[in-house]
Formats: structure tokens, C-alpha cells, sequence
């Protein structure tokens, strides 16, 4: 295994890659091999992703499109986390609830959530509960299935201690598999998360009159790539901040666990 580099080196190294990729874009752009509609420079785009801070673009600045978006997001991934965690908490306790839920779980999680955007479209139409369903369908499996394998795998003297104590299921459930689940309850959160801003953008891209996905397609529309380009930087700074928020609360229960 390779030695641990210092921190100094890693951020030097991060940021070679991104002064890398920026040289390259540059490059392309300023050669004139692409026509500066479909391949616009770095320059330009910060130029356009600042402009769209300040003027709405189809009705809407691009804060407003985020807001918009992180709406819908927080309903779907907040619905997910609710069901998500108390079932696979459940199934990991009840044997009875595992077998009648397992085999329908199974065959519905590995349905695309893209898939579902007919029934968004055909249930919702444009209003919010198309793009929920999609981000739901997408936050829920990681919930569901972290929760299960935490409760599976909680220490068996833990177990036997509570039951020894007469603990009811409810108290097992809250007071035993839960607290001892929970660092994998959050490293399930983390990719419940970016699944669902995945599957968001997804949705917008067809079920939406606002939101960042509609701006994508707004923009693909206009045949400006600038603006496709800034919406694609907004995603991916708005999943970047959510997966840091997600990973430093996992960091932070690892230390009080005194892993």
C-alpha cells in the first residue's frame, strides 16, 4: 500500500487536476475546431453562469431555479429517509415483514428512477409530485437497505442483553438497532442523497416548468451551451455541498464512537 501523502501535496495535486482540465477546455475552445455556440471558453461561461444569477431566465434567476429544485429534492429525499429507515429497521427485526416486503423491494429497486417519469408525467403532470415520486423512487432503496443491514448486524450480546431486560419490540427497535445502526444508516444517507439529486434532474428534464433540469432544457432549446454548461456547474456545486454536509456528520459520529 501506498504511504499516506500530506495534505499539502493532495490540494497541490487537486488543483493541478483542475488547472488540467481548464488548460484543455481553453485549448479546444480558442482552436476554433468547435463553433463557440456549441463549445463555449471557461470565461465564457462564468460570464453567463454570473449573468444568470442576476437576470431570470425563462422566469426564473438561477437561485431561484436551485430553490426550486432543492424543493422538490428535500420532499422526495425527506419521504424516502421516513419510510426508508424505519422499514429496513423493521425487516432487519421481524423475519415475517422481511419475507412478505423483500421480494417486491427487490424487483422495484433495480427499476431505473427514470422510468418512472411516465407515471410522473401521466399522475402529476408538471406540479411537484412527479419529480417527488422520481427522487423517492431513487433516495428510497439506499434507506431501506443500510438500515436492514445495520439492524442485521448489530452485536448479538446487545440483542440478548435487551431481551434478558424484557425490552418490547418497539423499545428494540428504537432503543437497541437504531442507535447501533446508525453509522450505517448515514453512509446510506450519503448515496440516498445523490441518487436522488441525480434522479431530480432527471425528472425536471421532463416534468417540470421551473427548477435547474428545466433550465437545462430550456437552454438546449436556445442552443446555447453556456447556459447548459452553468446549470451542469450549479448541480454539481449544489451535490457537492450536500454529499460534504452528509460526510462530515458521518466523520463526526465516527469520533464519537471513537473509530
Amino acid at each position: 500500500m501506498n504511504p499516506k501523502l500530506p495534505l499539502s501535496r493532495l490540494i497541490a495535486l487537486s488543483v493541478a487536476g483542475f488547472v488540467t482540465f481548464f488548460a484543455v477546455w481553453s485549448g479546444f475552445a480558442a482552436s476554433g475546431l468547435v463553433a463557440p455556440q456549441f463549445l463555449p471558453s471557461p470565461l465564457a461561461v462564468i460570464k453567463q453562469f454570473v449573468a444568470l444569477t442576476q437576470m431570470p431566465f425563462v422566469g426564473f434567476t438561477l437561485q431561484q431555479h436551485l430553490a426550486s429544485s432543492f424543493g422538490r429534492f428535500a420532499a422526495g429525499f425527506g419521504l424516502a429517509v421516513a419510510i426508508g429507515i424505519p422499514l429496513g429497521l423493521m425487516m432487519g427485526w421481524f423475519r415475517g415483514l422481511d419475507a412478505v416486503v423483500s421480494p417486491v423491494f427487490d424487483a422495484l429497486r433495480f427499476i431505473a428512477p427514470i422510468a418512472w417519469v411516465p407515471f410522473a408525467a401521466l399522475w402529476f403532470g408538471t406540479g411537484i409530485g412527479g419529480p417527488v415520486l422520481i427522487i423517492f423512487s431513487g433516495a428510497f432503496p439506499p434507506c431501506v437497505i443500510n438500515a436492514y443491514r445495520g439492524a442485521k448486524y448489530v452485536e448479538p450480546r446487545l440483542i440478548e442483553a435487551a431481551q434478558t431486560l424484557g425490552a418490547s419490540h418497539w423499545r428494540m427497535i428504537t432503543e437497541v438497532l437504531l442507535p447501533a445502526s446508525v453509522p450505517s444508516i448515514v453512509a446510506g444517507l450519503r448515496i440516498s442523497a445523490g441518487l436522488g439529486w441525480q434522479s431530480l434532474v432527471g425528472a425536471e428534464l421532463i416534468v417540470a416548468s421551473s427548477g435547474i433540469g428545466y433550465l437545462l432544457v430550456r437552454g438546449q432549446a436556445n442552443i446555447s451551451t453556456s447556459i447548459v454548461m452553468s446549470g451542469m456547474i450549479a448541480i454539481g456545486i449544489v451535490g457537492f455541498a450536500i454529499d460534504a454536509l452528509l460526510r462530515a456528520l458521518e466523520a463526526r459520529i465516527h469520533r464519537r464512537r471513537g473509530h
